[in-house]
């Protein structure tokens, strides 16, 4: 599977903002953002000095990455996304963050089985979960109504579970999910709606980029 594994600090720190892509580490003052908040590389104190207002393209390109970044989908795999939101009959921008949000690896991270997307993948991945009551390793699982992720019975016995169920310290569950901390289970209640996804993006530009 491929993957990325350069430091992800520096992602953020090329858009220019805070991706959340590093769990508790992003709210503290170790965040990147707080400390060099300017572009990755030699010259990067003086990247943004140098270069005049953005274009067009620029500004649709940078959305569409940040976008990527957020959800941890290498670029066939967004294009892919993209073609399943166009032929949608809602509008594409809102159907593609939609099916992201869908990602199994992302509902793990929402219910707050994990600090971030990227350990939720390797939860996933290590085969740690059951979904209506049959394991799943596949990160990209588009989630349904009525799921019921089940954290497995061996892996309740991990030290990582274990902290987990009594840590308190999360953020809250979105509506259109349900978690139990205790017990290690979750419901999928319904599929959610734009306003319900509290990302910063701009998806319109992303819709425009690959319209050229």
């Amino acid at each position: 599977m491929a993957r990325h594994i350069e430091p992800v600090c520096r992602l953020c720190r090329r858009e220019g903002e805070k991706l959340f892509l590093k769990g508790s580490r992003c709210m503290s003052s170790k965040c990147a953002i707080e400390r060099r908040a300017f572009h990755p590389g030699q010259h990067g104190p003086n990247v943004r000095a140098r270069r005049n207002k953005a274009s067009d393209f620029s500004m649709q390109l940078r959305e569409k990455q940040k976008m990527r970044r957020i959800y941890g989908v290498l670029e066939k795999q967004f294009r892919r996304y993209f073609g399943m939101a166009a032929k949608t009959r809602g509008v594409t921008g809102s159907e593609l963050i939609v099916l992201l949000e869908r990602r199994l690896d992302n509902v793990i991270y929402r219910m707050g089985f994990a600090v971030s997307r990227a350990a939720a993948r390797q939860v996933v991945a290590h085969a740690h979960l059951d979904i209506n009551g049959h394991p799943i390793d596949v990160a990209s699982y588009l989630v349904k109504p009525g799921d019921k992720i089940t954290v497995r019975d061996v892996s309740r016995k991990l030290i990582y579970f274990k902290t987990l169920a009594g840590d308190k310290d999360v953020p809250a569950v979105p509506a259109w999910l349900h978690a139990d901390r205790g017990t290690l289970t979750g419901t999928v209640n319904a599929l959610p709606k734009r306003e319900d996804i509290d990302v910063p993006l701009k998806e319109q530009l992303v819709v425009e980029y690959y319209s050229r």
